[in-house]
This record gives structure tokens, C-alpha cells and sequence, in this order.
């Protein structure tokens, strides 16, 4: 727990209060025990223990479940993410909640949540509601509220991590396709145009790689619904420049996203065409994107460098593109 007066927090915390109970004059401070243990032995945090500015509350009495991005939890009791800051270099950066990011997590999440409710579809978004942190370890203790699945996904749907059906799992839906380009129109229709939508009509630019997605499958395991996640990694036109915005939605897409499932697709069914599949659904947006009509005559896509960021220790807002084929020409 941490002592009320030093409380530093934007947004709807009231999941976190109802997570547990805080003693008179505390309110909780959820920590990942990774980064518990990381910062345990800093003299800023040690003091803070030894003043009463922070308290030992245990364990959580109900499990949480990492997710692939292993600083990120979910609470199936609550159906809550957390994601907590996490003083760790995973693939290209440390995931640390930067107080830069925090403080503008309440003006993008809006964005993005007033895009969604204008996108025609099933599309949702799960908001980051809010953050709550010690204003002495801003970013060290920061934890990020994320609404969970359920009030979003349809009736029926099993909610699938797009990164998970790239890696490969038992029953996934990919092992077992009758049709897989009818599987692969399904996930285009469901995936593509919240991302290029909330990019030509809102100036948002949605990092949807396969880690940010989640495909939801009816029965039969065809793709019914996209959700995406992470108001962090949401860039907002004019912040940054059209190009800027285009380029890094383009990667998270096509490249990591569209690329990765084709891939896992042509392994398992070798001959299949999907490729003209994905053409024509860009083409649907060409009229209103001019930058769609650029991108199905470019020669290359923009391929993101993250080992040669993880070799150099530089941070992850350094990020370099390096060309790669384009498949869809």
C-alpha cells in the first residue's frame, strides 16, 4: 500500500481499490513482484518502507496471469489487466511506464475509445483506464488499469492472442482449416479496418502487431471480432507527422502483424494464395487513404530494427526501419 498524501494518480483507479483493502490512510499499490524485488534494495524505496510511506500488504489472495507481455497481468476474478512498470530489457526496450507516456495515457486513451465508437463493426478497444503510482517512485511503482474481455467480446467468441496463433498451440484454429484463405478473408475483414479507419478519419494510429491484437473465433474458429490494446504504443496525428504515423502503422500492421500470420498460414498449407486477398481489401480504403494506393506500388515495407536496438542499449523511441520486400506487389 501506499500512504494517501503521497498518491499520484490520472484516471478510473477504482479497480485497484476493489482488488483488496488498504489499511486507514493507505490506498493499494498493486506491484508485479518482479520489479518489487528489482526495487526493493533503492534507497528511495527502502526509506519510503521505513517511513511508513509504503507498506508490505502479502500476496494477493486470487492468481493473475502473465501475458506475453509479462509485465502486463490478468486478474480472471476481476476480469482486469494490470501492467506494471518492470525495470527489465524485453526484445527492444526496458518496460518501464515512463512518466512521459503516463502523463498523456488519459488524452490518447480518449482518442482512441471516440474512434472506436465511430468504427462500424465489432471492433473494440480495452481501454487503459487509468494509472495510480507514488509520486517518489513515479515511474518504479506506476500500475496501468486495463478493462478485461468479457463486456467486450461477442457471445460465443473465444478470444485468441494473434502472436499466439503465429507460435502455434493445441486446438488452435490454424491446424485444422478447411478453407484457409476463407479463414485469412476473415481475419483481414476483422483486422484491417478499425487500423486504417481510426488512422483516415481520427489521427490514430493504432500499434496493432500481433502482441496488441486479439482475434476472436466463433465455433468453427473463423475470426468474428478484433480487439486491440495499449493506449501507450498509440501514436496521435499531429503529435507526430502523417508520415511518421503511416510508416509505424504500416510495420505493426502488414509487417509484424498481416506478415506473421500469412507466414504461419503458408507453413501449414504450403500453395496458398492469400496475398492477393490482402490487396483487395486495402483497395477498399484506397479512395479515402491515398497512402494505400503508395503503399500497394512501394517496392519495400518498413522493417523495424529491434535487435540492432537490444545490441546498442538504445531506447525503444530510437527505433530505425530498415526496407524489406513487399509482398504485395
Amino acid at each position: 500500500g501506499v500512504r494517501e498524501d503521497t498518491v499520484a494518480e490520472e484516471g478510473d483507479t477504482r479497480a485497484i481499490d476493489a482488488l483488496g483493502e488498504a489499511p486507514p490512510g493507505y490506498r493499494l499499490l498493486p506491484a508485479h513482484p518482479w520489479q518489487l524485488d528489482l526495487v526493493d534494495t533503492r534507497e528511495e524505496i527502502r526509506d519510503a518502507f521505513a517511513d511508513g510511506r509504503l507498506v508490505h500488504l502479502g500476496r494477493s489472495a486470487s492468481p493473475a496471469w502473465p501475458t506475453a507481455a509479462i509485465r502486463t497481468v490478468y486478474d480472471p476474478a476481476a476480469d482486469l489487466f494490470l501492467k506494471f512498470s518492470l525495470d527489465v530489457r524485453i526484445t527492444n526496450d526496458i518496460r518501464r511506464l515512463w512518466r512521459h507516456d503516463l502523463l498523456k495515457l488519459h488524452r490518447t486513451d480518449a482518442a482512441v475509445t471516440s474512434g472506436f465508437a465511430a468504427v462500424d463493426g465489432p471492433a473494440a478497444w480495452l481501454s487503459d483506464r487509468g494509472y495510480r503510482t507514488a509520486h517518489f517512485a513515479f515511474e518504479e511503482l506506476a500500475v496501468l488499469v486495463r478493462d478485461g474481455l468479457r463486456d467486450h467480446i461477442l457471445p460465443g467468441a473465444t478470444p485468441l492472442l494473434a502472436a499466439a496463433l503465429t507460435e502455434g498451440f493445441d486446438g488452435s484454429p490454424l491446424d485444422t482449416l478447411s478453407d484457409p484463405a476463407a479463414w485469412w478473408r476473415a481475419y483481414l475483414r476483422q483486422v484491417v479496418p478499425p487500423a486504417l479507419e481510426l488512422f483516415a478519419h481520427h489521427g490514430v494510429v493504432l500499434e496493432a502487431h500481433l502482441q496488441n491484437t486479439v482475434v476472436a473465433v466463433d465455433d468453427d474458429g473463423l475470426p468474428v471480432q478484433a480487439l486491440f490494446r495499449d493506449a501507450e504504443g498509440v501514436k496521435l496525428l499531429p503529435d507526430v507527422t502523417r508520415a511518421a504515423g503511416w510508416e509505424r502503422l504500416v510495420y505493426c500492421l502488414v509487417v509484424n502483424n498481416l506478415l506473421e500470420i500469412a507466414g504461419a498460414l503458408e507453413e501449414r498449407y504450403p500453395g496458398v494464395e492469400l496475398w492477393p486477398a490482402v490487396r483487395r481489401e486495402l483497395r477498399r480504403f484506397e479512395a479515402g487513404l491515398p497512402e494505400v494506393g503508395e503503399l500497394l506500388r512501394s517496392p519495400t515495407l518498413p522493417g523495424k530494427t529491434n535487435l540492432l536496438l537490444r545490441w546498442t542499449g538504445a531506447d525503444g523511441a530510437d527505433a530505425r526501419y530498415l526496407p524489406l520486400a513487399n509482398p504485395l506487389l
